[in-house]
């Protein structure tokens, strides 16, 4: 008896001590994303005096958001974001089932080379292709300032994971039994997929829609090569028009986050019950 309430005690002891660790690492992952909430608030000369404080001396105002809606013009913006996060992940969800789908089914040498290169192609960093893509579709092609020419290199960037992740899924999730079921009811191949098999990727293709909107949405670096004229910014790049030459103004920057971040907040609430069923799913095997 002696023993198990002294085993208890110290269960109790480190369940305690592992949620005081979870409790401190969320408040201290949170803590720039809390600031930037309360800064966006406040009046610039406040947050320079005094960052951590949570109200402004004068009140809360709701001026930068105002300001920052108006010099971002944040409609404009957010009408590119959204046709380019839309149209790209619409492309990437549909070509990489389709593709995992041939792969995880199709089981000859020249598929496993091909699903081996694409794999292989998620280790290669963007920025060892970034100045000879640019080069290419600037001076060769020059098909620059395009969103169609932004959605087609988001395509290919996001195909390998796709394509990883779904094929994990059909293989380790998927019966081969239902698909030949369907074909003896008289459904072609491609019925088949849509019919029977599409829909049962629904967890990860949830999993798989927060994370590249998340990449999409957020992403600063690709649309700032591609992208140069005003009108066709997304909403990262808009954001940049509050940093000056000698100053900038931090409580526009701080109300120009918020503002961005705030649909990807919304799509994640929105599919958070799908996510870890889908990365889990996907990933058994392979």
């Amino acid at each position: 008896m002696h023993t198990k309430k002294v085993g208890g005690v110290k269960a109790q002891l480190l369940q305690a001590i592992k949620l005081i660790v979870i409790t401190g690492t969320l408040l201290l992952y949170m803590l720039p994303f809390f600031l930037i909430i309360i800064n966006s608030f406040k009046s610039k000369k406040t947050i320079i005096r005094t960052p951590l404080k949570l109200i402004d001396p004068d009140g809360l105002s709701f001026h930068n958001y105002v300001e920052a809606f108006k010099q971002m013009d944040f409609l404009k913006a957010f009408g590119n974001s959204l046709i380019i996060t839309c149209v790209s992940l619409l492309f990437i969800v549909l070509f990489a089932a389709l593709a995992a789908y041939y792969f995880a089914r199709e089981d000859t040498k020249a598929s496993k080379i091909c699903f081996a290169a694409i794999v292989a192609a998620m280790v290669i960093p963007f920025q060892t292709l970034m100045i000879p893509l640019i080069s290419i579709y600037g001076a060769q092609l020059n098909i620059l300032n395009r969103r169609s020419t932004l959605i087609f290199l988001y395509i290919g960037f996001g195909m390998a994971l796709a394509i990883f992740i779904y094929h994990g899924f059909i293989r380790s999730s998927i019966p081969r039994s239902l698909e030949e079921a369907s074909i003896i009811d008289g459904c072609n191949r491609y019925q088949t997929f849509f019919l029977i098999v599409f829909p049962l990727l629904k967890p990860t293709t949830a999993t798989l829609i927060v994370l590249d909107v998340f990449w999409l949405w957020n992403d600063y670096l690709l649309p700032s090569l591609i992208l140069v004229k005003k009108e066709l910014f997304t909403l990262p790049l808009s954001t940049y028009s509050f940093y000056g030459t000698y100053s900038n103004d931090l409580g526009k920057i701080m109300a120009g986050l918020v503002l961005t971040i705030l649909p990807v907040i919304i799509v994640f609430l929105i599919l958070q019950r799908q996510i870890i069923d889908g990365v889990v799913a996907g990933a058994v095997k392979s």
